[in-house]
């Protein structure tokens, strides 16, 4: 459907937008950056297009525009806990995690924060050895049983080598 409408409206903003959003979805990031690109000229105070760009040049390991659309988005919607979280993400995934914790906490009181923002923050915590914090973090939104398996993870995972981890090498397992 979205291929359709764009061969009608090859600008229209939000089927370039679901363009990009399914290529991330399926880690075909390379393949979103074209559509993320017009859909931020077609809108450019528009949020959405940039922070999907983002994703999309991570994916693509394109590390530095992948932080200047972060960035330029977190700009455009200081009052958007998305922005700010795909930011945070970004930075933990590269060894900043107390950057990474200052953006997850602000994003958390923000009225569009989700559940999963919150669980990010608690696993930024976590990744830090504070597990305890992470636990209080994370019991305010999941289930005792999921926290419990999600906290054991955790252990291992800061176990298998000290205090403090970067997500991409818990991800790794290394």
């Amino acid at each position: 459907a979205v291929g359709r409408v764009l061969i009608a409206a090859p600008s229209d903003q939000e089927a370039l937008l679901e363009s990009a959003r399914v290529q991330v979805a399926r880690g075909e990031g390379f393949f979103a950056i074209e559509p993320a690109k017009a859909a931020a000229a077609a809108a450019p105070r528009d949020w959405r297009p940039l922070t999907l760009l983002g994703v999309a040049y991570e994916q693509s390991k394109r590390d530095d525009e992948a932080l200047a659309a972060h960035r330029q988005a977190v700009a455009l919607a200081p009052n958007e806990a998305v922005p700010a979280a795909n930011l945070a993400m970004y930075l933990a995934g590269h060894g900043d995690l107390p950057g990474a914790e200052a953006l997850l906490r602000k994003a958390a009181t923000l009225p569009s924060s989700t559940i999963q923002i919150r669980q990010n923050l608690a696993l930024v915590v976590g990744l830090q050895g504070r597990v305890d914090e992470a636990e209080k973090l994370a019991r305010q939104d999941l289930p005792p049983q999921v926290v419990d398996n999600n906290l054991a993870w955790l252990r291992a995972a800061l176990g298998q080598g000290g205090g403090t981890r970067t997500w991409e090498a818990v991800k790794a397992g290394s």
